[in-house]
C-alpha cells in the first residue's frame, strides 16, 4: 500500500453532488480528488451509450428555482448545448391515457360515467369515514382521493416502484411528491371561474435539456475539475475512512492498482449513507451500524427498445398503471432530444423496478429484452415484430426508501457523524438518504463547500425540507410530477 503525503479534500462519487463540490473546491484553488466506484461519470444522471443510442437513466428535467444551481448549469455548458423541451407525461391505464399530473375532470371522464360516480362516492365516503391511520402512503392518499382513485392511480404504480405494500411507505414521501392536492380541490378549481380559484401550484411547462443527455453536463464538469488541477478517477472505490481524535484523517481507495491510503482534511461523501458508516475505521458504535444497515434502497433497470419513429409518443414518459405487466414507466428518448436517437427510429426505455440480486435483476439481458418486447406489444404501444435492437442498463441504489423508521435511523447516523467525524460531509441523494432531485443534491454540495472553506455553518440537512417542489409555479391544480423520482426529478 502506498501513501500520499498531500492533504486534500477527498470527494466520494462523481454524480451531481460530488462533482459540484469538487468543481467549487477546484475553482477556489483547493486540492481535490474525486473517486467514483463505477466506470461512468454522472451517477444516476449519467447518459448511457450503446451502438450510437443514448439513454437518460430515469429522465432528468433541467429546471430549478435555486439561482446558484441555474448559474452553475449555465457556467458548465454553453447555451448552444441546451435544448428547450416541452414537459409532458401521462398515465396509461387499460388502454387509455390520462393527464399527469392527475386532473380530476380528465380522470373522471376517461374512466367513464359509472366508474366516475363510484370514484366520487368513494371520495365522499372517505370524507365521512376517513382512514384512521394517515401516517402511511395508502391512508394519506385515500383520505385525499378516496379508495377507488387510490387503487386506480396510486397503488399499482407505487408498489411496482417500491416493491412493498403502500402501508409500509411513510406519508412524508407522499406529502413531498403529491403536495396538497385533493379530489375536491381539483374539481373545485376545474369548475369555478379563475378569479374564484384559490392559489395552488402546477408544474412548469418546459425545461432545459442538454442535447446529448444529462451525462453531458457531468462529463464536462469533470473535465473542468481536472483543468483546474483536481483529479477524477473512475473504477476506484473508497473502501475505508480512517478516523482519529474526533476527525477523519485519511481514506483507503481500492482501484486497478490496488489499495492506496490518502490523507484528507475533509471528506465530501455522496456514497450511500450506510456504506459510509460501514467504511469507518475504527468502526462506528453498534447502534449506529444497526441504524445504517436498516436504511434501504430500491434499484431499477432500463430495457431500451429500438422501434420505428411512428411508435414514439410526445410524452417524456408515460406511467404504466395497467395491471398484468411488470414495466412501471416508459420513456421516449426521442422526446427528450433528437440527438439521443437516430433518423427514422426512436428508442423507448422500459423501466423496471427491482432489488439488486433478485430474479428480475439477475435475468440475462436477452431475456429482459424479450420480456420488454412482449409487454410493449401487450400494451398495444407497438405492433408485433416492430421492435429492433434492445439494450439493458442496470442502476443500483437508485432510490432511498422511506419506510417505517427510516427517519429515526437517519437521525442516529447523522448525529454520530456530526459528533465523531465533523469533517465528513454527506451530500446528495444517496449520501443523505433523502429523495433529493438533481438541483437539491447540487445545493447540498454548494453549501458543504462553503462550510469547509468559509466556516459558514449551513445546515445542509435543511435543503429540500418543507420547500415548494422545484418544478412548481403558480397556476392550476397538480400534484408533483414524478412519484419515484428522479429522476428521478427535475432534474431526477
Amino acid at each position: 500500500m502506498t501513501s500520499d503525503p498531500h492533504p486534500r479534500t477527498i470527494v466520494v462519487g462523481a454524480g451531481p453532488a460530488g462533482l459540484t463540490g469538487a468543481y467549487q473546491l477546484a475553482k477556489r484553488g483547493q486540492p481535490v480528488a474525486v473517486f467514483e466506484e463505477t466506470a461512468a461519470i454522472g451517477g444516476l444522471s449519467q447518459t448511457a451509450q450503446r451502438d450510437g443510442w443514448r439513454f437518460d437513466i430515469g429522465g432528468h428535467r433541467f429546471f430549478t428555482k435555486v439561482p446558484q444551481v441555474e448559474a452553475l448549469w449555465q457556467e458548465i455548458l454553453p447555451s448552444e448545448d441546451f435544448l428547450l423541451r416541452p414537459r409532458m407525461s401521462r398515465i396509461y391505464y387499460r388502454g387509455r391515457l390520462f393527464d399527469y399530473p392527475l386532473r380530476a375532470m380528465n380522470a373522471l371522464r376517461g374512466l367513464g360515467l359509472t366508474e366516475a360516480v363510484r370514484c366520487v362516492g368513494s371520495y365522499l365516503w372517505a370524507q365521512l369515514r376517513p382512514p384512521k391511520d394517515v401516517s402511511h402512503f395508502e391512508g394519506w392518499v385515500t383520505a385525499r382521493f378516496g379508495r377507488r382513485l387510490y387503487l386506480i392511480f396510486f397503488e399499482t404504480y407505487t408498489e411496482k416502484v417500491w416493491g412493498v405494500p403502500t402501508r409500509t411507505l411513510r406519508a412524508d414521501w407522499a406529502a413531498q411528491r403529491i403536495k396538497n392536492l385533493s379530489l375536491f380541490g381539483a374539481i373545485k378549481n376545474a369548475l369555478l371561474p379563475r378569479r374564484n380559484q384559490r392559489s395552488i401550484t402546477s408544474l412548469i411547462e418546459e425545461f432545459q435539456y442538454p442535447k446529448y443527455g444529462p451525462g453531458m453536463m457531468w462529463e464536462r464538469c469533470a473535465e473542468r475539475v481536472e483543468k483546474l488541477g483536481g483529479t477524477v478517477t473512475t473504477g476506484a472505490r473508497v473502501a475505508t475512512v480512517h478516523r482519529e481524535a474526533g476527525a477523519a484523517v485519511a481514506v483507503t481507495v481500492v482501484g486497478a492498482d490496488g489499495p492506496r491510503r490518502m490523507d484528507a482534511d475533509h471528506v465530501l461523501s455522496s456514497m450511500p449513507l450506510p456504506a459510509l458508516i460501514l467504511a469507518m475505521d475504527p468502526p462506528a458504535p453498534p447502534e449506529v451500524i444497526e441504524a445504517a444497515r436498516g436504511l434501504k434502497h430500491r434499484d431499477f433497470l432500463t430495457v431500451a427498445l429500438v422501434v420505428p419513429e411512428e411508435f414514439g409518443f410526445p410524452d417524456n414518459w408515460i406511467y404504466i398503471h395497467t395491471p398484468g405487466v411488470a414495466v412501471g414507466r416508459i420513456q421516449n428518448f426521442g422526446s427528450w432530444s433528437p440527438f439521443l436517437v437516430q433518423d427514422g427510429r426512436t428508442c423507448l426505455g422500459m423501466e423496471y423496478f427491482c432489488n439488486a440480486g433478485d430474479e428480475l435483476w439477475a435475468t440475462p439481458d436477452a431475456d429482459l429484452v424479450a420480456l420488454a418486447t412482449v409487454e410493449l406489444e401487450r400494451l398495444d404501444l407497438v405492433r408485433a415484430g416492430e421492435v429492433g435492437a434492445g439494450y439493458v442498463v442496470r442502476m443500483p441504489r437508485a432510490y432511498p426508501v422511506y419506510d417505517e423508521g427510516y427517519q429515526e435511523r437517519v437521525e442516529i447516523v447523522r448525529r454520530w457523524l456530526t459528533e465523531a467525524v465533523p469533517n465528513v460531509h454527506p451530500v446528495g441523494r444517496n449520501g443523505m438518504h433523502r429523495y433529493n432531485n438533481q438541483d437539491h443534491s447540487m445545493m447540498t454540495a454548494l453549501l458543504a463547500v462553503e462550510n469547509i472553506l468559509d466556516g459558514a455553518g449551513h445546515d445542509v440537512w435543511a435543503v429540500n425540507v418543507d420547500e415548494e417542489y422545484h418544478e412548481e409555479g403558480a397556476s392550476a391544480a397538480a400534484p408533483s410530477d414524478d412519484p419515484h423520482g428522479d429522476g428521478p426529478r427535475g432534474t431526477s
